[in-house]
């Protein structure tokens, strides 16, 4: 019998850059294939460590840029195999793959330009919209349901499960033989009221688990709608509020609680400004693929997001219109660590003023301006432009897609049987945190991964 193995090429002590090779001998299958993002972007231009041609499959477990972000690489170097993933990923991908090749291109051409005048040449994006056109002509996908399992090659089946991450994620629970073999994807934060809680795990002789937030537990979800509230609240008297924010997920979410906000008449005189054509389309995405919301949102019936102060911004024009107002603006724009994108624009028209507010709802990777921000710094540059940090800085982090360290914790212990544990999607020094955690709590070692380790499996 072969021995099989597994190697991460991407997530592995650190977060982003999902990318996982299982080969079994007879089946190469790769689980993810995402960007890295924050200070590990350099990594996107390295070639692959594996021949992309010799890939079987591609399984997805969600949308998320670090998880499909690469995937127009793969096609241009050779894959040529099936990709498995739910219908509602597969609308994701397809809007977070466009919307990366347009932001590099932009950012292409901002650095173009820079280069010129210094009679250099600018690094080329990594893929452009029509690599990504091609990839997506290319595909040959196989929609999934949740637990009904499919075969992934002729030795490899899979059952997809829900993750309560962003609509349309998984956790993939995979067997060849007599190996059951786990991927956690990303798993969701069960406080949060838009998606259902991740599913109830079967048994795993290797699983493969995130660890974002091993070191740490989130606020509780109500406290944290309670000073995201008080934030918004107290703001709009006098200034404007700044929200970068993920468009999948995290911007349906503040839909959701603003629209409770409306409804108790919270928003008087103020005005909130979806400025993300990208938030605009996945929310769509969201509403065909309602039935899979919880049932706290479903409740709206075809319109969880939609209220009378709300505003969907279309254009340019219309974006930079926003940065006359000088109090009531809830301004939602990406991206969500500050690397890009119209929130730079708001940003710089009021991180200056102490009358306002940025709230950050999200996790900011190392090495971005996010980071930087949320670390202390007093200064920060936006297009060349020196600017003081006066705004009053929120972190509300009970918002995260992610479970914290013990949901992750009660997710493990619902395990019928769990043996190998292996921590991948996470930052060194956190996972140590939560290895620890595990030996506590569930008597358990576990293994941080290293990139390109080969681990028998």
């Amino acid at each position: 019998m072969n021995r099989v193995y597994e190697k991460s090429f991407g997530a592995a002590k650190i977060v982003t850059g999902s990318n996982h090779l299982i080969d079994t001998g007879t089946s190469k299958i790769l689980i993810d294939c995402g960007m890295f993002q924050g200070e590990d972007e350099e990594l996107n231009y390295k070639n692959f460590e594996f021949n992309p041609k010799e890939i079987d499959a591609l399984i997805l477990t969600h949308g998320h840029l670090d998880h499909v972000g690469r995937i127009p690489l793969l096609y241009k170097h050779g894959f040529r195999g099936k990709v498995f993933a739910t219908e509602a990923t597969f609308d994701i991908l397809k809007v977070v793959l466009k919307d990366s090749a347009k932001l590099q291109m932009e950012d292409y051409k901002t650095r173009e330009k820079k280069a010129k005048r210094l009679n250099q040449n600018a690094k080329h994006p990594l893929y452009t919209k029509k690599d990504v056109k091609e990839a997506l002509k290319l595909m040959k996908k196989v929609i999934t349901h949740y637990n009904k399992p499919i075969h992934i090659t002729k030795d490899i089946i899979a059952v997809f499960k829900n993750a309560g991450h962003i609509i349309g994620s998984s956790f993939i629970e995979i067997f060849y033989q007599k190996k059951h073999i786990v991927f956690s994807g990303d798993l969701g934060n069960k406080s949060t009221p838009l998606l259902p809680s991740p599913q109830k795990p079967g048994v795993a002789d290797s699983l493969f688990i995130e660890s974002t937030y091993g070191d740490r537990n989130h606020k509780s979800f109500k406290e944290s709608k309670k000073e995201l509230i008080d934030a918004i609240t107290n703001t709009i008297k006098k200034g404007n509020v700044i929200i970068p924010t993920f468009a999948i997920e995290r911007a349906q979410l503040l839909l959701c609680i603003l629209k409770e906000m409306s409804q108790k008449g919270l928003l008087k005189n103020a005005k909130v400004y979806l400025d993300s054509p990208m938030a605009k389309k996945v929310t769509n995405v969201y509403k065909k693929h309602s039935y899979l919301l919880s049932k706290e949102c479903q409740k709206y019936k075809k319109h969880p997001f939609e209220f009378k102060e709300l505003k969907l911004i279309k254009s340019v024009n219309e974006s930079k219109k926003i940065n006359n107002i000088k109090k009531g603006a809830i301004i939602i724009a990406g991206s969500g660590m500050l690397s890009g994108g119209r929130i730079l624009h708001h940003l710089k028209h009021n991180i200056w003023n102490e009358f306002s507010s940025l709230i950050f709802v999200g996790y900011q990777a190392k090495g971005t301006l996010g980071r930087k921000i949320i670390d202390g710094a007093t200064f920060i540059e936006i297009y060349n432009e020196k600017i003081a940090v006066n705004a009053k800085i929120y972190t509300i982090n009970g918002f995260s897609a992610h479970a914290d360290q013990s949901e992750l914790i009660e997710w493990m212990k619902e395990f019928d049987r769990l043996e190998k544990i292996y921590l991948i999607h996470g930052e060194e020094e956190k996972q140590k945190i939560f290895q620890e955690t595990i030996q506590k709590t569930l008597k358990k070692t576990s293994h941080i991964v290293e990139m390109k380790e080969t681990i028998y499996l």
